[in-house]
């Protein structure tokens, strides 16, 4: 079973929508069946509506389930309930990135290309609070919260279970400076460090590499069920979008694809990271 509530939440969506499925229901069959409404089976399956287990209840006894497969529907409406390491900073997390944050922490297979700036699972304290307090929009007290979150973050990537993590990051990242040259050879030498974990692999896009596929900044993530489907993460200022469907996935594993092919080697990539380290240093 999946570690977060957030995970949780989302298989029990996923499963809820199945059964209905399997068993050739509306939802507003299933609605009328329960004395619900229509728009409260669709909020269950799609995860913006709260599940209780007596919601449960009603629901595997109209689908006439198994007894073993109601409890464990219980139990992930129970512990969806729970709060993650996160949600505890309150403000210096915007809703819309709890969601994330939560998916995150179960991914078997992480996926990433920025085209502006340092990867967050790579950046360092001083990197990361200069890009908030350019932001301009949140208090001191969280812009230390949402900095606190990011470190804390990182620590998925020195887990014993630690996802595969892959990132393709344009040159234009290394040489965007952020802060000053103090700053950016620090923040460059805590890469270089970090691709020496055996679950980071790091491409560098160059200036030269011609046409590649051309997107912004996004993320995929893949979880170790077969019963979770991968996904596709781009967030911006004020919101994010989440796509699951096997269209969007597929075309975004595609574009993926094409980056890595047309960025350097992991070596080569780290030679270029020295050199621009040597220009900072200079």
């Amino acid at each position: 079973m999946a570690g977060s509530p957030t995970a949780r939440r989302r298989r029990l969506s996923i499963e809820l929508k199945k059964l209905r499925e399997t068993n050739a229901f509306t939802c507003a069959q299933v609605g009328q069946a329960l004395d619900w409404s229509g728009s409260k089976v669709n909020r269950m399956e799609t995860g913006s509506g709260r599940v209780q287990p007596s919601d449960i209840d009603a629901l595997c006894r109209f689908y006439d389930t198994t007894d073993e497969l109601r409890e464990f529907l219980k139990s992930l409406a129970r512990e969806a309930k729970t709060r993650g390491w996160w949600q505890v900073h309150g403000a210096g997390v915007p809703e819309w990135f709890n969601i994330y944050i939560g998916l995150e922490q179960d991914a078997s297979t992480f996926r990433q290309y920025q085209c502006e700036l340092i990867p967050g699972l790579m950046q360092t304290e001083a990197y990361t609070g200069e890009l908030h307090r350019t932001g301009a929009h949140m208090s001191a007290e969280d812009i230390d919260r949402a900095v606190q979150v990011r470190m804390e973050r990182q620590a998925m990537l020195t887990r014993p279970d630690a996802p595969d993590a892959w990132f393709v990051v344009n040159e234009g990242s290394l040489r965007n400076v952020i802060g000053d040259r103090t700053l950016m050879r620090e923040q460059l030498e805590h890469v270089l460090e970090s691709v020496e974990l055996p679950s980071v692999t790091l491409q560098i896009l160059p200036f030269d590499s011609g046409t590649y596929p051309v997107t912004g900044t996004f993320t995929m993530l893949g979880f170790p069920a077969p019963e979770d489907p991968d996904l596709v993460y781009r967030d911006g200022i004020t919101d994010a979008v989440y796509l699951e469907g096997e269209h969007h996935v597929r075309e975004y594993t595609k574009a993926f694809d094409g980056l890595r092919a047309a960025a350097l080697s992991p070596q080569r990539s780290a030679q270029l990271i020295k050199s621009v380290l040597k220009e900072y240093a200079g």
